[in-house]
């Protein structure tokens, strides 16, 4: 824990008066400051009265320096990325830990430009649109592939599924984990763009390879992820044979195969529906969970089961 604390700049003290500002004349719901100094929080909230003030960071000393003033915290992931996924991932993190909700008006401060103090403030409505899984739901997977590769893939599957490729929609197929014994149960259907590279280039934390998957998403094949966040390869046929599985009534060959695979190798299967965007992730030849596109949230469910049956989809 810290005792030594960032004195408040002009400016940063400007954009806190105008966030009371908006949060009084608006009736927000909470202030959310994603903080990149060790501030006397507990002033802070004085300067907020009654509404809820939450701060995310992933910096020890500031943390420390929360916890200590007795504030909402949310413990950022230490990951590289953008302000404004940093954002959204502090905003589901607050939702999954019930500081604040789905409808509820949040003002945010944030160093959008300046990494080094906060530049920028945002009056965000949290409608239905954040409705993409959050770090709690796939905890609830038990599975050796680590939780931020899982939320990668996730995160770029539901994105494939929300807005498709040049305004047609699109359907495709990730097997993430286990990704040596998913290459022999499958064989390539078209030339691997993704052969030749090393792994280091193709990593789906990289921007640029999270493009190329979008891109190549229209063509037939899973992609297989290391559990790594590797791209290993794209455009394999899966060959896991679907004897003895079940699936809820119209899903067609790509959910099959990813059921089937999830079975025989057990990695997590990911398939987004191309008829409506729906993201199922399979374990062990079973949903385990369904994610709706755009404003419908994530849902558990008991889906209505069947045997094999043929359908494209």
């Amino acid at each position: 824990m810290t005792d030594k604390r960032a004195e408040i700049s002009t400016h940063v003290g400007s954009l806190l008066m105008a966030a009371k500002l908006l949060t009084d004349q608006l009736e927000l719901d909470a202030v959310l400051i994603m903080a990149e100094s060790a501030y006397d929080f507990k002033a802070i909230q004085r300067t907020f009265k009654d509404t809820r003030l939450i701060v995310a960071s992933d910096k020890q000393d500031i943390q420390d320096a929360v916890k200590a003033d007795d504030i909402d915290l949310i413990e950022l992931l230490q990951e590289p990325g953008t302000r404004q996924n940093q954002l959204g991932q502090a905003l589901l993190e607050g939702i999954a830990d019930e500081l604040i909700s789905s409808g509820d008006t949040v003002v945010t401060l944030y160093a959008g430009y300046d990494r080094d103090d906060v530049d920028t403030i945002s009056v965000i409505p949290l409608g239905e649109q954040l409705s993409r899984l959050t770090s709690r739901d796939l905890q609830r997977l038990e599975t050796q592939v680590p939780l931020e590769t899982l939320r990668l893939v996730v995160d770029l599957a539901c994105e494939i599924g929300r807005e498709g490729r040049e305004g047609k929609s699109v359907g495709t197929l990730f097997v993430v984990g286990n990704h040596r014994k998913v290459m022999q149960m499958s064989h390539e259907q078209v030339h691997d763009p993704f052969r030749g590279y090393s792994r280091k280039d193709c990593k789906l934390r990289n921007p640029r390879v999270r493009e190329s998957v979008k891109e190549l998403a229209q063509i037939d094949g899973a992609f297989v992820i290391g559990s790594d966040g590797t791209v290993v390869a794209a455009g394999r046929i899966l060959d896991a044979p679907a004897e003895g599985l079940t699936l809820s009534k119209g899903l067609g060959s790509r959910h099959w195969a990813a059921a089937a695979i999830s079975k025989a190798t057990k990695g997590i299967a990911i398939a987004v529906s191309e008829s409506t965007g729906t993201v199922r992730l399979f374990q062990d030849g079973v949903v385990v969970l369904r994610i709706e596109p755009m404003d419908r949230a994530m849902k558990w469910r008991e889906d209505i089961l069947e045997p094999p049956a043929s359908a494209n989809d």
